[in-house]
């Protein structure tokens, strides 16, 4: 009996802790408003536990039930949103065509980016073709906290002469409005919409190792030809639903990390499910382990080798920026086959 009143107080705290953490950050009223709505689920539920504590089972198992059932009715009912002032680095979603062997993306961005928040630039159609795709690189971008990053990935395509190599980047990210900050909390709470972003990567990459002053780490990717295509499709095919039928950003299951491996999975099967998948940070490890880094190294010494910061910084104006930041890089050596 006590192990049953032990789970029944367990699972009055969570609930009482998940409504309001939920209306206070979804329900559609100004902040006093969501705020006193979330204290007074918190006092309800904290009668709940009380009555528990006392030795009651049956009255505060049902009170919570009643007024967990209405929440979940109007969590149900909440939509993604198509159209709104959307802040302007997530303004388009990365929507392609693909015509015989050319990709057409509509709106890549190529921004230049003057402070953490004020650019200069826009968004451009570009043109890229199938028969050229020669590489996928992994970018993983950290600021300090273990385990957490943001990973974009990047796809070059190879010109008349190395000078004439091109890349763009893709960046599953958190699309807010222009009056919202992002919180990783309110991402586990239908707060924003999900995002597929296409970008030059002078744009991208600069914006986190050059502006907001993030360590950037690059890993080559050893992915067929095949495979190469099918996820580049992917992304594209990805960010076309997303344009006709918009979605949430999780923090955990719908993020810049779990969008893409779910799509690795329908490329390559058995791949398996693994904690490190929740953690982006910790994602080079989990490819490494597969085989889908550059074999005859070490995890450390690829990520030692692949730390593009300091080469972005130097290199921030150049017009073959992409070139320069993969120096030394495994796989993208000067006397390595791209």
């Amino acid at each position: 009996m006590a192990l049953l009143d032990g789970l029944l107080r367990l699972v009055l705290l969570l609930a009482t802790l998940w409504g309001a953490l939920a209306l206070g950050h979804r329900l559609s009223l100004l902040r006093p408003g969501r705020w006193l709505m979330a204290g007074l689920w918190l006092l309800a539920g904290s009668v709940w536990l009380w009555l528990a504590w006392q030795g009651a089972r049956l009255g505060p198992l049902a009170g919570m039930a009643v007024q967990t059932t209405a929440l979940l009715a109007w969590w149900r009912r909440l939509r993604p949103a198509k159209d709104l002032a959307w802040a302007e680095d997530v303004a388009h979603l990365a929507t392609g065509d693909v015509e015989g062997q050319r990709l057409i993306l509509h709106r890549v961005r190529h921004f230049d980016w003057q402070t953490p928040t004020e650019a200069r630039g826009g968004w451009e159609r570009r043109v890229y073709d199938l028969h050229r795709l020669q590489s996928v690189d992994l970018f993983v971008s950290s600021w300090g906290r273990p385990g957490i990053a943001h990973v974009l990935v990047s796809f070059g395509f190879s010109g008349e002469g190395p000078a004439d190599d091109d890349f763009v980047a893709f960046s599953v990210e958190v699309r807010r409005e222009r009056h919202e900050r992002f919180s990783e909390i309110a991402g586990f709470f239908k707060q924003y919409e999900l995002a597929i972003i296409a970008a030059d990567e002078r744009d991208v990459l600069r914006l986190r190792s050059n502006v907001r002053g993030e360590r950037v780490t690059l890993y080559h990717v050893t992915l067929s030809p095949d495979a190469r295509r099918e996820l580049l499709l992917a992304l594209v095919g990805a960010a076309n639903d997303l344009e006709r039928e918009p979605r949430f950003y999780h923090t955990i299951t719908a993020n810049c990390t779990t969008l893409v491996f779910a799509m690795m999975r329908q490329i390559i099967e058995g791949l398996p499910l693994d904690h490190r998948l929740l953690l982006s940070g910790l994602l080079p490890g989990y490819i490494h382990d597969r085989g889908g880094l550059v074999p005859g190294y070490s995890l450390s010494e690829l990520r030692r080798l692949g730390d593009i910061t300091r080469r972005a910084r130097q290199a921030h104006d150049a017009h073959d920026f992409s070139l320069r930041i993969r120096r030394g890089v495994p796989g993208w050596s000067e006397e390595s086959e791209q």
